[in-house]
């Protein structure tokens, strides 16, 4: 009985002292999960549509949820725009992709050790450094592979989240309401 009770208390003092990197790597598995998950039933996502605002808010967020594995995000807000108010697409699938884009952001505070020998970081981190709210605000605004690595890197340099939020609604507000009025034009 006594060895028992001394292993747990071991046990339990390893994952205090473990905790940090305990959150961390469940973060890192949470958002290859979502990521993983959202690519085997992307059909399935993409019947959403028929729920009209309701189902391009969910297809943008669960789309953006991924990490630089593509979703139809563009494609919702292109058909939406022609389907449905095309500012109130742009807007609807704005909010969904920012609430989506926020596993990037969960993924860098668990991963910075694994990722910061990469190029690609070294980069953002520096635009990050100058200027972090432009730099999620035009890497929002502009379709490019380099969003989800600015999501990671504003989690893990503990970039203030509600800067984050707000730069990246702001950025996939222009992109998305761009993409809404050319769907209504063209489609």
């Amino acid at each position: 009985m006594g060895k028992t009770k001394s292993q747990i208390l071991k046990l339990n003092s390893l994952l205090v002292k473990n905790k940090e990197k305990i959150i961390k790597y469940f973060f890192i598995f949470l958002s290859i999960a979502i990521s993983f998950l959202i690519f085997v039933f992307r059909d399935a996502l993409a019947q959403l549509s028929s729920y009209g605002y309701f189902g391009i808010f969910i297809i943008s967020a669960i789309g953006n949820a991924t990490i630089i594995i593509p979703a139809p995000v563009v494609a919702t807000a292109l058909i939406g725009g022609s389907i449905y108010n095309p500012y109130l697409v742009g807007a609807i699938t704005a909010l969904g992709a920012t609430i989506g884009e926020l596993t990037g952001y969960l993924a860098g505070e668990g991963s910075q050790a694994f990722i910061e020998q990469n190029k690609n970081y070294q980069k953002v981190s520096k635009w990050m450094q100058k200027s972090g709210f432009l730099t999620l605000f035009v890497l929002g605004a502009v379709p490019n592979p380099l969003f989800d690595l600015a999501g990671i890197v504003s989690g893990a340099t503990n970039y203030p989240i509600k800067r984050f939020l707000l730069s990246v609604f702001l950025g996939k507000t222009l992109k998305f309401l761009i993409l809404a009025l050319l769907g209504k034009s063209l489609l």
